[in-house]
């Protein structure tokens, strides 16, 4: 799932009217109306993944697999150290083929957003 942000995550707050949760940064206020940024108040927050959750009661709101505390990003990292999807089992049985991927396309839309210069400064 694309937002069509172009920041960093990180330079972006979340703002609720009460049935809506919106993206907002200095400039532009996002709502669930505009193209791109698609989530409503019951959508993703929570949940950015299928098999990804976020749970303030679990690991302190990290994200994690999906009824786990394992966290995403390790199972993500696994995969990027060349770990077949299918073999991810062995390392976290109680990880799924479909969690694996999901956690692996969360992660991978994460650090696509790489801080520009200009904000780094």
């Amino acid at each position: 799932m694309d937002l069509g942000l172009f920041d960093h995550l990180s330079s972006y707050r979340l703002v609720a009217d009460g049935s809506t949760i919106y993206f907002a940064d200095s400039i532009t206020l996002w709502t669930s109306c505009d193209k791109r940024a698609t989530w409503s108040s019951t959508s993703s927050l929570l949940e950015p993944r299928d098999h990804v959750q976020v749970d303030p009661g679990v690991r302190g709101g990290e994200p994690v697999i999906a009824g786990t505390r394992i966290p995403y990003d390790e199972v993500a990292a696994l995969l990027r150290d060349g770990v077949a999807d299918e073999d991810i089992g062995e390392f976290f049985p109680q990880v799924s083929l479909d969690a694996a991927r999901d956690a692996y396309d969360f992660a991978s839309y994460v650090d696509s957003y790489v801080q520009s210069p200009e904000r780094a400064a």
